[in-house]
């Protein structure tokens, strides 16, 4: 597997997002032995959700070069988010909404296939509202 390969498999948390509504991507490459990602997010939450994500695979995040500019047009009503292993729904508010206690808004967007806040499973893909 090359470089390239390598860093997109460990930052799949935060490309999932990027390529998830309410995100253009520009540009994704190797650049200076770095992943570059240059994209638009339509709304701060949304991109402070993918320097979250990326943050959790290297908190330094000197392995990429992320460029995300904000254009309210791409705004979504609500985002799509597939759970990975040690996430939670406080987990996931915290990343999108910046408030680990709104994980309740989460769990009333997916009452249709969650019955309890605390129970969540990896590889599911909740439905994140963002309005």
């Amino acid at each position: 597997m090359d470089r390239f390969d390598l860093l997109k498999s460990a930052y799949s948390q935060a490309l999932s997002i990027v390529n998830g509504p309410g995100f253009q991507v520009h540009n994704l490459h190797l650049q200076d032995d770095k992943l570059f990602l240059k994209a638009s997010a339509g709304s701060d939450q949304l991109k402070n959700a993918v320097w979250d994500a990326l943050k959790t695979v290297n908190p330094s995040v000197d392995d990429v070069t992320c460029d995300i500019d904000v254009n309210p047009a791409l705004a979504p009503k609500e985002a799509a988010y597939e759970v990975h292993s040690g996430d939670s729904l406080s987990k996931i508010a915290k990343r999108f909404y910046g408030d680990a206690n709104a994980y309740l808004r989460i769990f009333e967007a997916n009452r249709d296939q969650l019955s309890d806040p605390d129970k969540i499973q990896v590889g599911q893909t909740l439905r994140i509202p963002l309005d």
